[in-house]
């Protein structure tokens, strides 16, 4: 399990589409809008959140169908288990990844609002960063947050879910 990431195609590790629901509560469909070349997880991962026994970091940015949010998803390929629990709140997480002429376009470090980190007793963490598509930037107390945090989890739990089954 600890070398799927190697052996399997991109597209099983990072899918075209993961089905979900939008922070306003309606279901819908995240759509691949790319992915990153593998880093090293210092690069992939901001300070705060690199973690020791971490061999290289794997990530792919998601926008929902309409557009409106995006979240790029890293996973942090480890030499031994992750056994770190859930945060809440805008923590260190993975660091977003833009991709040009598509809804991701403008998604940066200062425009994550959220972020989840998951994990397994695996060899791999999960981290999302969250925010809007249209580039805005980071507000403290944006109402929100909370919504987009769940649906930051949705993305990670199913990306690792299905890269550890």
């Amino acid at each position: 399990m600890s070398e799927r990431w190697r052996a399997w195609p991109v597209a099983q590790i990072f899918p075209e589409t993961v089905p979900g629901v939008s922070p306003s509560g309606a279901r819908i469909t995240y759509v691949l809008a790319g992915v990153a070349p593998e880093a090293p997880c210092r690069t992939a991962f901001q300070p705060a959140a690199v973690l020791r026994g971490c061999r290289v970091a794997l990530r792919a940015t998601y926008a929902d169908s309409t557009q409106t949010f995006v979240a790029t998803v890293g996973i942090a390929v480890l030499d031994r288990a992750w056994s770190g629990s859930s945060r809440t709140g805008r923590p260190a997480t993975v660091r977003p990844v833009a991709f040009p002429e598509g809804p991701a376009e403008r998604f940066g470090e200062r425009q994550y609002f959220t972020g989840m980190v998951v994990g397994s007793y695996e060899h791999y963490m999960v981290a999302t960063a969250a925010g809007y598509a249209d580039g805005r930037p980071y507000q403290p107390g944006d109402r929100l947050v909370p919504r987009l945090r769940d649906a930051a989890r949705q993305i990670a739990t199913a990306l690792l879910r299905a890269l550890t089954r």
